[in-house]
């Protein structure tokens, strides 16, 4: 059962919803002063799956690598542009244009979420996805401040992506080793150490790393 799938688009939901409500008696400031937090704890769940690396040289390849092909290819631009057809769910307009996309990008395609899906569909351990189904509650009523109830929305292609990839991780799970499982954590730690960097006002190109992810795996069976 996808437990951690099942709280994060519960979070999202909610997080909107209270959010919405609560929209007045949240300041700048606080929200400014949250995103640190949210920028440190994601370091930490990144750190805490970097240290499951097996195979070094071939994670370290696999970022690199993957990143430019990213970067080359202008994934980050295709995932923008994707999620500027998902606004059909949002209602806001005008100046919070790119907060919506914002908001569609964090909760549907980020790193950390399709890090999160896959490692707990491979492996059971939704921790990763829970932890992020707290980040995302507090996130979503942030971004329900300005934009309102509508963030709700996102709840719904959230959830058919994350499924989608969920049940493409079990099939893909019969072909993968302990040894290459662990070196795909660590490079969806180093993802998520960048997002907390870019939380704090590093631009990292976080959707364009997303390529190495994908990449890992086979690096790691093949690497000498």
């Amino acid at each position: 059962m996808p437990i951690g799938i099942i709280a994060n688009v519960l979070a999202v939901f909610f997080g909107g919803l209270a959010g919405a409500l609560m929209s007045r008696g949240i300041s700048t400031d606080f929200r400014s002063k949250l995103n640190l937090v949210f920028g440190v704890c994601s370091m930490a769940m990144g750190m805490t799956s970097i240290i499951l690396m097996h195979n070094m040289p071939a994670v370290v390849f696999s970022v690199i690598l993957g990143t430019s092909i990213g970067i080359v290819c202008h994934v980050g631009g295709m995932i923008e542009a994707s999620a500027r057809k998902l606004q059909v769910v949002m209602h806001s307009s005008g100046r919070d244009e790119a907060m919506q996309v914002t908001a569609i990008v964090l909760f549907c395609a980020s790193g950390t979420g399709i890090y999160g899906v896959i490692t707990a569909s491979m492996t059971g351990d939704h921790s990763i996805l829970l932890a992020k189904s707290v980040l995302d509650l507090f996130t979503a009523m942030v971004f329900a401040c300005t934009l309102g109830a509508s963030v709700c929305a996102v709840a719904v292609p959230q959830a058919v992506i994350f499924l989608s990839l969920h049940f493409l991780a079990k099939f893909f799970f019969q072909f993968t080793t302990p040894e290459m499982i662990n070196d795909f954590r660590a490079c969806g730690g180093i993802i998520m150490l960048a997002t907390g960097f870019r939380m704090i006002g590093r631009d990292f190109p976080i959707a364009d790393m997303i390529p190495a992810m994908i990449l890992v795996m086979p690096v790691s069976r093949f690497w000498p």
